[in-house]
């Protein structure tokens, strides 16, 4: 595929990080979102990169890419009220693409095979998420932590990044919906498109607490074959 962009989300407050702010969290010796840059940075699938971040954390984003070198980095932009927001705006400042790959600036565990499976999913149907089937038994309970109802697991996954679309869909779906989502494949469902899950995997975690941050360093050891 040719034109393929990609906007790496790392806006978030980091609200449970004791006041940490993950994106720049060191692991391995350098920041988080080093190593997901890098995952994109050194694709042959990627053609342009575009970060978005905090407010306040701009300056100090574009010093890391500087220091990096990275030469498909277009563009760090600061991010929105909300993660949907971010996005827009990432979509925004990136230029020529006919695919774009939306990513979660946390996790800085995925490979070259995600990567190159999102991309054949969404040629097939437009739209296309990584996710993995849940390993426990989920239930829908009360207010009150009453068990109402135990849902059917083997139909169950848990919804991952990337996500990977037409970028003219995207972008036509955040101009156009503006009711709250936590993805944005949940915006382009609303709006009548199919979405394919595709296989993405357990080692793919959003760092969101301190101990995430162990985990993950352990996983890309692991890659790393340290």
């Amino acid at each position: 595929m040719s034109n393929v962009g990609a906007v790496i989300v790392a806006a978030g407050s980091s609200t449970r990080m004791g006041g940490v702010d993950k994106t720049f969290a060191p692991i391995l010796g350098v920041p988080l979102v080093i190593h997901t840059i890098d995952r994109f940075e050194l694709s042959p699938l990627i053609h342009q990169i575009v970060l978005v971040v905090a407010k306040d954390s701009v300056d100090r984003a574009q010093e890391l890419v500087r220091q990096r070198a990275y030469k498909k980095v277009t563009t760090v932009c600061t991010g929105g009220r909300r993660r949907q927001d971010s996005v827009r705006f990432g979509l925004e400042s990136l230029s020529d693409c006919e695919w774009v790959m939306v990513h979660d600036g946390a996790r800085p565990c995925l490979d070259e095979t995600i990567l190159q499976r999102g991309l054949e999913a969404a040629a097939e149907y437009g739209s296309a998420i990584a996710g993995v089937p849940v390993k426990d038994t989920i239930k829908i309970v009360s207010p009150r932590q009453i068990v109402d109802k135990t849902l059917d697991r083997s139909l169950l996954w848990a919804a991952q990044t990337p996500q990977v679309f037409r970028f003219q869909t995207l972008l036509d779906a955040h101009h156009d919906f503006d009711k709250d989502v936590t993805d944005d494949a949940t915006m382009i469902e609303s709006l009548g498109h199919q979405v394919k899950m595709f296989l993405g995997a357990h080692e793919n975690i959003k760092v969101t607490t301190a101990e995430d941050l162990v985990i993950a360093e352990a996983f890309l050891k692991a890659a790393a074959g340290t």
